[in-house]
């Protein structure tokens, strides 16, 4: 069994940043970040392997960046010029096995989730 704890979440304006960590208690091979916004279904943010690759969702490239410190064994989210519809719960996701990056999104490859911390932004 392998727990998950995010922190980093807050309330920012629009523009600002903030950067989300997730804090496993065990191995894992494939880690994601999932949000959810009140009153929409829980999407996929982006996801990362083992060997580094990484998928993430269009409404985020260019403005998000996933990292993983294998060794700490802590998933990070760096989030860049955020807007108001990034605002939602962050989720931390894992997986034990390798997933190909066509799983990487897809909330039911992952058996392990964390408890969430919420994002906030701004206009």
């Amino acid at each position: 069994q392998v727990q998950l704890v995010e922190s980093g979440g807050g309330s920012v304006q629009a523009g600002g940043s903030l950067r989300l960590s997730c804090a496993a208690s065990g191995y894992t091979d494939t880690m994601a970040w999932f949000r959810q916004a009140p009153g929409k279904e829980r999407e996929g943010v982006v996801g990362i392997c083992s060997i580094g690759r990484t998928r993430y969702a269009d409404s985020v490239k260019g403005r998000f960046t996933i990292s993983k410190d294998n060794a700490e064994k802590i998933l990070y989210l760096q989030m860049n010029s955020l807007k108001p519809e990034d605002t939602a719960m962050y989720y931390c996701a894992a997986n034990q096995r390798w997933l190909g990056p066509g799983d990487f999104l897809n909330e039911y490859q992952y058996n392990y989730w964390g408890q969430g911390t919420q994002v906030t932004v701004s206009s």
